[in-house]
């Protein structure tokens, strides 16, 4: 078999990552077309076949699975050593890939990473907003955004942001038209706007009070797939929506929405930065780290 280097195999690396010829090589900084060329001589050189492409997908092959499953340590060792050398020079350099929710996004992440970067002015972000959960080693992300109680028992997870209450809540034109819930059941009485995962399950809302606890399969007019999305329908009078305290508070100072059921609105024990536990943590993340833990509230 012909020699090959490791620099042979790094597109192979980030194509099995990405599962998309264009996100590889926009990663790697080439077309499309040179990464297929590139696929091709290596598994040319391999007398294998890697991947089974399709017009619309990507897919590893069991050559292609096994090959990962032995190279893709070997090259995080590489990389380790490399970021390592990092500590040396006394300031982070390099990139982080997040995964997070839209919401958590704008309502937390974005702020503190500005922050982040005019202190750190050699370090780049990349923020990916992914509303359902994602393997995140395997899509080659260094650290995500979620909900506490959202992610996976073998990450480590910082707190980001104070805890977080919902709202219920529509625009005043429509309790003209419908009466104002004082129940969580009422609710099923009203167009209530809908919240669809990524994984095609509806959202029930959640309420609690005195202990109780209360889960609501709402109808209406509308179902979305954000949250964000949810409020806008809502202050066009759409319909009812379940939403945070931080995303519709302006609103309702402005009269532009009404909140109920507030006495039926639980607290969430908000955002955390979650990572994978490894060996050795690269230096940029590990600074990104420190500086959300000095961030955190009662900070």
């Amino acid at each position: 078999m012909p020699s090959i280097s490791p620099s042979d195999l790094s597109p192979f690396l980030t194509l099995a990552r990405h599962r998309s010829f264009r996100r590889a090589a926009d990663e790697i900084g080439c077309t499309p077309s040179a990464l297929s060329h590139a696929i091709k001589a290596l598994e040319g050189r391999l007398d294998l076949r890697l991947f089974n492409r399709t017009t619309r997908s990507v897919a590893l092959t069991e050559a292609g699975e096994r090959l990962l499953a032995r190279i893709a340590p070997a090259f995080r060792d590489i990389e380790d050593a490399l970021d390592d050398l990092n500590n040396l020079r006394g300031t982070p350099v390099g990139r982080l890939r997040i995964n997070a929710a839209r919401t958590s996004s704008k309502m937390v992440l974005l702020p503190l990473v500005a922050r982040f970067l005019e202190i750190h002015p050699r370090v780049s972000i990349e923020i990916t907003v992914e509303n359902d959960l994602v393997d995140m080693v395997s899509e080659g992300f260094d650290a995500g955004v979620r909900f506490g109680e959202v992610i996976a028992q073998d990450m480590i997870a910082v707190p980001i942001g104070p805890r977080q209450r919902t709202a219920i809540v529509a625009a005043p034109a429509l309790f003209e038209r419908y009466p104002r819930p004082t129940a969580p059941e009422h609710l099923k009485a009203l167009p209530c706007i809908g919240l669809r995962f990524g994984s095609g399950r509806l959202y029930e809302w959640e309420f609690e009070r005195g202990g109780m606890e209360v889960a609501v399969e709402v109808n209406g007019p509308l179902v979305v797939g954000d949250q964000d999305m949810m409020v806008d329908a809502a202050l066009l009078g759409t319909g009812v929506a379940y939403a945070f305290e931080d995303q519709v508070s302006p609103y309702i100072e402005e009269k532009r929405l009404v909140r109920v059921l507030e006495d039926w609105c639980p607290y969430y024990g908000g955002f955390y930065l979650y990572y994978p536990s490894r060996r050795q943590m690269p230096a940029v993340l590990r600074a990104f780290v420190d500086f959300m833990k000095a961030s955190a509230p009662g900070q």
